[in-house]
């Protein structure tokens, strides 16, 4: 298949699914922040910088994720957090690792421009909590 021809058939499918989720479906932080406090405050804290209830037990304490944006000279690496929350960044940690987080995974795919301008089809919660943690970042 000629490369025009690919570049067409993904501009009418982003099309498609960007026409099928208004801008008024799209997540917000608010509902990132309830799922943050079902799946991650344990370890991360309700503050999110790391000073869960569950971090005292852990070898190596969670990240604080209110200094993401810092620790990458002020941009918020929107593919990389997404694939620490979804499990396919493999953890280093010894101990016990992030879970991964199945129910995010599942239900509705959302398009979501991860920072290439490219809109990639994303399940909802993920969504939601990738917004929640880009709300929460200090900067310095």
């Amino acid at each position: 298949m000629p490369a025009q021809t690919k570049s067409l058939l993904v501009a009418s499918a982003t099309c498609l699914l960007v026409a099928a989720c208004g801008p008024e479906e799209m997540p917000q932080a608010s509902d990132g922040r309830v799922l943050f406090m079902e799946n991650c405050a344990v370890c991360h804290g309700a503050d999110g910088k790391g000073n869960g209830p569950m971090a005292r037990a852990m070898d190596v304490a969670p990240a604080d994720l209110t200094l993401i944006k810092v620790r990458n000279d002020n941009v918020f690496p929107r593919v990389e957090v997404l694939s620490a929350i979804d499990g396919y960044a493999q953890s280093d940690m010894t101990g016990p690792n992030m879970p991964e987080f199945g129910a995010l995974l599942q239900g509705d795919l959302i398009p979501l421009d991860t920072g290439g301008g490219v809109m990639t089809p994303t399940p909802r919660k993920l969504v939601a909590l990738l917004e929640y943690i880009e709300s929460i970042q200090e900067t310095r």
